[in-house]
């Protein structure tokens, strides 16, 4: 079976290999005004969100209860609890960093597109997970800040509760609600335009990792990163999505709910949003050095858990042949 290579997981690699040999483009002393840009962009990108939130379809979902209290917790509960559970063996300010970046890996909520994308190619419920992962993002808003104002001040300082939220309230929720509000006006341009605007959201994206990267290779924050780190982080992430993967099963099958909701929970209950993680990043970390690391593991698990469940649905594609 021939697997694509996803071509955003390409331009994520283009961009940090872009930063690491012209990092002063992102630097606090560069005159391109970056962090304005993305910070604009952060605001269309919600706003856009809130354009093609479809409140019919959200209400419509809201039957399926077990189905979604399942991926709405191993979004938010299981995820962070597997990650807790690590925190003890932390032994020094390096490890706290890296743990850090997993933790808020795992507070992160699910993706919309690439989750309705592989549920669809994997015959499962689509409408769940349309409402599911559109849910999720909502959530998010809420339940990530939270996850991690309880670690963040101890690795800023300068951390701000109230300043955080009001980030958050400005750039996404007002965002959000104003497309809600211009839906019945601007929907249908936001669906006839929808890849449009699926490519500038991944560009500012793009924009917001070049700055992160470009920051911490300019303040050769990754020369305290190994390549046995680096490999550790990589089967770290194997070992939280693998785990995350095979739970969400066990408690579908434990719920009793049929393969189509199943597979809807094991690709919404497993995705991490790196729209969220990139945006999240920015407003959460702000200008720590080490925000390229905070990314790390989110990357690659994005990578990742597009492969493994790429894979995984082309097989479930093929079981009505099979039986």
């Amino acid at each position: 079976m021939k697997v694509k290579i996803d071509k955003f997981v390409l331009s994520i690699i283009a961009t940090i290999l872009i930063a690491y040999f012209f990092p002063q483009w992102g630097t606090q002393e560069s005159e391109i005004p970056i962090d304005t840009i993305s910070s604009v962009g952060i605001s269309l990108i919600f706003f856009f969100y809130g354009l093609k939130l479809s409140p019919t379809k959200l209400k419509a979902g809201l039957k399926n209860w077990k189905l979604h209290l399942l991926v709405q917790g191993s979004t938010f509960l299981m995820f962070p609890l597997l990650v807790l559970m690590f925190r003890p063996l932390i032994q020094n300010a390096e490890q706290e960093t890296i743990w850090l970046a997993f933790f808020f890996l795992a507070a992160l909520p699910s993706t919309v597109s690439s989750s309705v994308v592989m549920v669809s190619m994997a015959k499962g419920n689509i409408p769940a997970a349309i409402f599911n992962a559109s849910i999720s993002g909502i959530i998010g808003i809420v339940i990530t800040p939270l996850w991690m104002g309880l670690f963040v001040d101890d690795a800023q300082s300068d951390f701000d509760f109230t300043a955080i939220y009001m980030k958050l309230i400005v750039q996404i929720i007002l965002p959000v609600i104003l497309g809600l509000l211009l839906q019945r006006f601007l929907g249908s341009f936001a669906q006839r335009h929808s890849s449009k605007l699926t490519l500038f959201d991944k560009s500012i994206i793009l924009l917001i990792i070049y700055k992160s990267f470009s920051e911490s290779f300019y303040n050769n924050i990754f020369s305290s990163v190994s390549f046995l780190d680096l490999l550790a982080i990589f089967i770290g992430v194997l070992f939280l999505f693998s785990v995350a993967f095979y739970l969400t099963k066990f408690m579908a099958e434990k719920l009793k709910i049929n393969k189509e909701d199943q597979i809807t929970a094991q690709f919404c209950g497993t995705k991490k949003s790196l729209v969220h993680g990139t945006v999240f990043s920015k407003i959460l970390f702000g200008n720590m050095a080490s925000v390229g690391i905070i990314l790390l593991p989110l990357m690659l698990f994005h990578a990742t858990q597009i492969l493994i469940i790429s894979i995984i649905a082309s097989k479930l594609a093929k079981r009505d042949i099979v039986n």
